[in-house]
């Protein structure tokens, strides 16, 4: 009986002996208000179903603001890389119908969103628009040799010993040109002693036509001086002489003349402080000034992943900011009783703000400057109002003031370059600043102690600095491969051995310069900077010899906006969306991956051509070639080395080589890897006899037409790239259909390029010969 009862209470509560049958149990009755359990869903799909709500966390957290700057840059990076310019009424009719759908349709849940995104892309779109329409810039339509009068707006000394002249054009004579262009950068041997910004000058000068970009996709040197108002560069053929102009009479004249004389008054007086390669480098991060760093430092900086610190920036205008502050707030502990009564703290911020207000002006005001202090002016502005000076909302109202002011600045490295950085590190020390605070909450603090918490701050600092260094290359290195087709290997160790030098001796040491030049002190801070520099230099140089190659290829465009997205996604995003950016991320590396490098590269003046050969080296017709177009070249096809041409005498025919082009009266030609004909000649005549057999045929002639004609040869005239600009081929390789090519220019012209139709070369003339005396 008592067996019997304990197997009823074993059965009611669910138990059973082995051996013995399980007892059914009743089913326990449930609640009436217990929620219905439903299945546990996959991970991968209870991810996908999470996202509408991350996404609406995102959006209640701010993201929503975030976006702005993001839509309104696409918007203007899509304008600017139209193949033609959209009219303006077609613009605002469409931003005007998006403004009515989106007010219209904001009951709805999805459609304003959309139409909303929309609507910012247009007006980014409309913004480069105007911006384009503002400038205006009037180009040099052909190279022309003229007598130039004007007034010079400044002078800058270049590492080769020339200088580099920007004037204001007043006059022009024997020619007198009928459009001339209203500033041009023209570069001399010398100039009159003593001659400063708004004086007059004269002299005999070539100006040129700002050319394009010496592959499709690389940097625009048209559209870079459309924006800067620079229509025409050059050089005098003579040492330009003083002239008598009319005084520039407007309200900014003389205080940008006064500026300018003080910039360049205090940058020679930087390099009498600091002789040599060091003082070029002081005057760069002081006021801005370049052009005298030699090229084999900057070569240096550059592999090293140094060259930031010459480029007056986001770190520049934060190191001074900082030194200002600490001094500010230093001095008011001095004075207890008055740091006590006063917000040291704003009053420093306050400080800070004037400071580098004037460090914006002195350093020459230039787009990334102005970019950067915009920035600093927001979060010091942020400290005054008492609100945090370092979050993603006040880089975002920073990226729309500078997104509507100068919109082109979008599509350019340095906006996009320094913008990634900061938006990673803020990003970072969220991160960073929750998991601390978490830390705190579940008491894992470590105990107070002098030794400890000396020890503590200095592998923080130390921590800090890697963290920095890794993050910011990090968030760069996708822009710096899409823009200069480079990245630095070791820019981690370069950076920890040199930032210590830049951010704790020679910036500080460059604002007590400032302050004590007005005593006289100036020269023992310079020369702690220069030693500084020396340091920085020298770490640069040894980094640089141990580089290897930093060349990483061409990227196709595609991989370059899905991994854009990716990083866009995972810095502004503060829930489980950033997820979103790994399938992004991962097809952009795919397609970096399969990427397929052009076989061939054609400059615009269809003078100079280069070949990828089998053993990663880049073949090129002529023996002298132009230094700046190599080095893009080599970059962009990932090639080891230059193979100069094999020039053979005057015989009746090349020696095909498919490792070097081989030249000879006139016409060079190499055989490529997959087995095509590459032949360059100097005339229609010298391209005649390889019609049949070669495959790609350039010809530095502009008066070739109807060359080839039946062919199945890819002809290049030197008037088809006068039009269209730099070319990059893909030849077919076995069982594909047939080769393709892309040129950098596209028609009908953009603003920035409509001065190419009026080339020589474009309009199928010969090059300009002065008449001689027998002529006559």
């Amino acid at each position: 009986m008592a067996d019997d009862k304990a197997a009823a209470a074993d059965s009611e509560r669910g138990l059973f002996l082995p051996g013995t049958a399980r007892p059914l149990a009743p089913p326990a009755p449930v609640p009436a208000d217990m929620p219905e359990q439903r299945p546990q869903l996959p991970a991968f799909i209870a991810f996908w179903r999470g996202v509408p709500t991350a996404i609406s966390r995102d959006a209640a957290r701010g993201g929503t603001f975030l976006c702005l700057p993001v839509l309104l840059g696409a918007g203007v990076a899509a304008y600017f890389a139209l193949p033609w310019e959209p009219e303006a009424l077609p613009l605002v009719l469409s931003l005007c119908l998006l403004l009515a759908v989106t007010f219209l349709s904001r009951d709805r849940r999805i459609l304003p969103f959309i139409s909303g995104a929309v609507l910012l892309i247009l007006a980014g779109a409309l913004l480069g628009k105007l911006e384009t329409w503002r400038s205006s810039t009037p180009m040099m339509g052909s190279d022309v040799t003229t007598r130039i009068t004007g007034r010079l707006v400044s002078l800058e000394h270049q590492a080769s010993g020339r200088l580099r002249l920007t004037i204001d054009i007043v006059a022009t004579e024997r020619p007198r040109l009928r459009y001339p262009p209203a500033r041009v950068r023209l570069s001399a041997r010398a100039v009159p002693e003593g001659l400063a910004a708004g004086d007059g000058i004269t002299g005999l000068a070539s100006l040129m036509s700002p050319s394009g970009p010496v592959r499709p996709g690389a940097y625009d040197f048209s559209f870079s001086s459309y924006f800067n108002g620079i229509g025409a560069v050059g050089f005098f053929l003579s040492n330009p002489e003083r002239a008598a102009v009319a005084a520039d009479d407007g309200v900014t004249a003389g205080p940008a003349r006064w500026l300018q004389a003080a910039r360049e008054g205090l940058a020679a007086r930087i390099r009498h402080a600091v002789p040599g390669a060091e003082g070029q480098v002081a005057a760069a991060m002081i006021v801005g000034m370049r052009a005298g760093i030699p090229e084999p430092i900057n070569e240096w900086l550059r592999r090293s992943g140094l060259a930031h610190i010459l480029a007056i920036s986001g770190l520049h205008m934060a190191l001074v900011a900082a030194t200002v502050m600490a001094m500010a707030r230093a001095g008011a502990a001095l004075f207890p009783q008055f740091a006590q009564r006063v917000p040291v703290k704003k009053y420093a911020a306050g400080a800070a703000l004037a400071f580098c207000t004037l460090y914006l002006f002195f350093s020459g005001s230039a787009v990334a400057a102005q970019r950067s202090y915009i920035m600093l002016a927001v979060m010091l502005a942020a400290l005054l109002f008492d609100r945090a000076a370092i979050t993603m909302r006040n880089l975002a109202i920073a990226a729309l003031i500078i997104i509507i002011i100068s919109p082109h600045e979008v599509v350019g490295p340095s906006f996009q370059m320094s913008f990634a950085a900061t938006a990673a590190l803020i990003a970072a020390y969220a991160g960073w600043t929750d998991w601390r605070m978490g830390r705190r909450e579940r008491g894992r603090v470590p105990p107070a102690g002098l030794a400890r918490n000396l020890l503590r701050t200095v592998l923080v600092f130390a921590a800090g600095l890697a963290a920095t260094s890794v993050i910011a290359g990090l968030a760069t290195t996708l822009f710096g491969a899409w823009h200069f087709q480079r990245a630095s290997p070791l820019a981690l160790p370069a950076n920890l051995a040199a930032m210590p030098l830049v951010s704790l001796v020679a910036m500080p040491a460059a604002v007590l310069a400032i302050f004590a030049m007005p005593f006289g002190l100036d020269g023992f801070f310079l020369s702690i900077m220069g030693r500084a520099i020396a340091a920085v230099i020298a770490i640069a140089e040894w980094i640089s010899d141990r580089s290897p190659i930093d060349a990483v290829g061409l990227m196709p465009l595609p991989a370059f906006l899905l991994l854009t997205v990716a990083f866009v996604v995972a810095v502004l995003s503060t829930t489980r969306a950033r997820l979103l950016a790994a399938p992004l991320a991962v097809v952009g590396f795919g397609l970096l991956v399969a990427r397929e490098l052009p076989a061939v590269l054609i400059s615009e003046d269809g003078r100079l051509m280069g070949v990828r050969t089998a053993d990663g080296g880049l073949a090129v017709n002529r023996a002298r070639p132009n230094g700046f177009t190599m080095d893009d070249w080599t970059r962009a096809l990932n090639a080891k080395m230059v193979v100069k041409p094999l020039v053979a005498g005057k015989t009746a025919a090349p020696e095909m080589k498919s490792r070097q082009f081989s030249c000879v009266n006139g016409l060079c030609l190499i055989d490529n890897p997959a087995g095509h004909l590459i032949a360059h000649a100097e005339n229609a005549a010298a391209a005649k006899p390889v019609c049949e057999t070669a495959s790609l045929i350039v010809v530095d002639d502009a008066t070739a037409s109807n060359l080839c004609s039946g062919s199945k040869a890819l002809v290049f005239t030197k008037r088809d790239l006068a039009l269209r600009g730099s070319a990059a081929v893909w030849l077919a390789g076995p069982g594909e259909a047939r080769t393709e090519f892309a040129q950098a220019i596209s028609q009908p012209y953009r603003p920035w390029h409509t001065q190419r139709q009026y080339w020589r070369a474009a309009r199928g003339l010969p090059p300009y010969r002065r008449k001689t005396g027998q002529d006559q």
